[in-house]
């Protein structure tokens, strides 16, 4: 029986080796010794003995038996030699009493490779093991930039408390994530949380590839993370492997997003819809149907206390006026997150068929209502967010604060300007480098100094005050619950602010264009057609965002930024923009180079070299901040 498995196991790792010849790769096992050849190793730590998954066993630490072995472990050796014959009693004993005797494995990068134990991994691997016990020393890299180093290091962090080895991903944050998700960060975990977690992963892994994960070329941990997130940990402990394969298949458009390096479509125009131009005018002149929808607006403040809601609040009454009785709309506070999922649901079950949550504190509540509920259509607004059943959506206002930083350029006489910012979202990095790029357009001699109203130590009063700034830019919009004058661009005189440039946001005209996708059908094919996420991000082109110019302002300049805006409009802004250099000296934009792409606007995490301040750590902000930005900010635990 043995003698057999071994020709059978010996056909699969020749056919491995074949197809690795042919594809022009390396056919047998990799070598410890040669990858570690131009890398600096930091230290060895002793792991001890452990279950390791027989999936992340992939090599050997030195050559000496290499050339026995194809690249998946399984043997190239004739039949009849002893090799063969050790092989064949190790299968005789995995059969009748199983493999109990450790193997010994250096483990770099969260990969394994064998010290001691080759053929036992190989017989192992043949019967389909999935663990196998191990004397494990880890080899720790020399702190680098590298994304695989810096994904290392936090996988070390996330092993010190979960002592997890059967999972990895291939994204930053994601095991801080988990760790989140799971309950488990105050403490190591026990052997029973250990035990538990692990079952979980595997069963989900096993169904993951059965129902075609495997050909996806992804992670499972990278597939694991969104479905922890949007099912929960304590319900998912309680699946049977059939209702977990039933929850993988909800989710499968979201878990086949991971494999996409570029996981998002970002449509920077209302043209970009599918729709002919004759289908789209029928559709703003006809009636579209019997049935009168229903769209509700969500927010996570009262309108009366925040510029932002106020805004989006504005944008559903002017939808209101411009649908009539084609629709209806309601609006929904939820001021405390952990509602949200059960609020969003009963909005379901009353007949929402249109929600947007105006805020990424709400997105993770939308993805699971939506993942339930396919057939609503839910849009949370935010940047960098990508899911395939949550649409994200927002404006380019770093068009507007380009012209605003124009005129705070051209007015500031003492070349000092004032720039006051709420949470370091992905967005908000851009306004400010906007702003900035604008203010030294007019006046090459301007510093913008940036500071941050959600910071711990936040008093813009005594900072601006002592560096004598007159000309700051504000919130873009007025709070109605607020006297305070203090928005747009402003000028802070002696008998108070003097608004000199107020930035705009069209909610309405960007609501109505969703809505009107949503009702002619473009949205649901634009749906079908990718498997990538999209992401709506319009600005002056679109006519969703705009500025009024104080006539407190020089004629001279406001024509100045009428000819600048005509230019924003007809999507020539990267013609304005000359050499961009970061506050560490970097150049990340050339006259006589490429333009700056989507990707790069929207991901800034940096800033330019004539703002004074920084971007804060997570550690530096309000906690009530907190949780929006580890969503959707730029923000960054600082490091050791």
């Amino acid at each position: 029986m043995a003698v057999t498995d071994y020709l059978d196991a010996q056909k699969i790792g020749k056919k491995e080796y074949r197809s690795a010849i042919s594809n022009g790769e390396y056919p047998y096992l990799p070598v410890l010794d040669d990858i570690l050849k131009h890398v600096q190793i930091d230290s060895e730590v002793e792991i001890g003995l452990c279950d390791i998954p027989l999936d992340r066993v992939v090599g050997t630490s030195t050559a000496g038996r290499t050339e026995a072995f194809a690249r998946n472990f399984m043997p190239l050796l004739d039949n009849g030699t002893e090799f063969s014959t050790k092989w064949s009693h190790l299968a005789d004993a995995q059969v009748e009493e199983g493999i109990r005797d450790p193997i010994k494995v250096y483990e770099y990068l969260n990969r394994f490779y064998v010290v001691e134990g080759n053929k036992r991994v190989s017989v192992l691997k043949y019967y389909g093991a999935v663990t196998i016990s191990a004397e494990v020393t880890r080899k720790v890299p020399a702190k680098s930039d590298l994304l695989q180093n810096q994904i290392y290091y936090e996988f070390m962090d996330f092993y010190e408390i979960a002592g997890i080895n059967a999972l990895y991903v291939s994204r930053l944050g994601e095991f801080s994530k988990i760790l989140d998700l799971t309950g488990g960060r105050d403490e190591p975990w026990s052997d029973e949380k250990r035990k538990e977690f692990s079952a979980v992963f595997f069963m989900f892994r096993k169904e993951f590839k059965a129902m075609g994960g495997a050909k996806l070329h992804i992670k499972s941990g990278d597939a694991f993370v969104p479905f922890l997130s949007i099912y929960g940990y304590d319900k998912i402990k309680e699946m049977t492997p059939s209702l977990m394969k039933e929850a993988i298949g909800k989710i499968w458009n979201e878990l086949v997003l991971q494999k996409e390096e570029d996981q998002m479509d970002i449509l920077t125009d209302p043209s970009e819809d599918k729709d002919n131009a004759g289908k789209k005018l029928l559709h703003y002149l006809l009636p579209w149907s019997e049935k009168q929808y229903k769209v509700v607006f969500v927010y996570d403040k009262e309108p009366g206390a925040s510029d932002w809601i106020y805004t989006h609040e504005l944008g559903r009454l002017y939808v209101e006026d411009r649908f009539g009785d084609e629709l209806i709309t309601d609006k929904v506070t939820i001021p405390n997150i952990e509602d949200a999922v059960d609020i969003l649901t009963k909005e379901v079950e009353m007949g929402a068929d249109i929600i947007f949550t105006v805020t990424p504190r709400l997105l993770d509540a939308s993805l699971k209502v939506a993942v339930e509920h396919q057939d609503v259509k839910i849009l949370n607004c935010s940047l960098n967010n990508p899911h395939r059943y949550v649409r994200t959506y927002h404006a380019r206002m770093y068009e507007a604060k380009f012209l605003t930083g124009m005129v705070a350029g051209a007015m500031a006489d003492n070349n000092k300007i004032g720039y006051i910012a709420d949470y370091p979202l992905y967005g908000t990095t851009t306004n400010i480098n906007a702003f900035a790029i604008g203010a030294k357009f007019t006046n090459p001699r301007a510093k913008v100094y940036l500071s941050w109203t959600t910071a711990n130590d936040y008093d813009y009063g005594a900072s601006f005050v002592k560096e004598d700034i007159r000309y700051l830019s504000g919130q873009d919009f007025i709070t109605p619950d607020s006297s305070s004058r203090e928005f747009g661009l402003y000028y802070r005189s002696d008998a108070g602010p003097v608004n000199m440039v107020m930035p705009v946001w069209h909610w309405g005209i960007f609501y109505e264009r969703l809505i009107r996708s949503v009702l002619n059908g473009s949205f649901k094919r634009d749906w079908q057609e990718s498997e990538k996420a999209y992401n709506y991000w319009w600005g002056m082109s679109a006519g969703v965002i705009d500025l009024i110019v104080s006539r407190e302002v020089p004629s001279e300049i406001r024509a100045l930024v009428n000819v600048m805006k005509k230019h924003i409009v007809n999507d020539s802004f990267e013609d304005l923009v000359c050499d961009i250099v970061d506050q560490s000296g970097v150049l990340r934009h050339s006259e006589s180079g490429p333009s700056l792409n989507i990707d790069d606007l929207t991901k800034m995490e940096w800033l330019v070299d004539n703002v004074v301040g920084d971007i804060p750590m997570l550690s530096d902000l309000d906690d009530n901040v907190r949780e929006v930005v580890e969503i959707a900010g730029v923000a960054r635990e600082e490091q050791d």
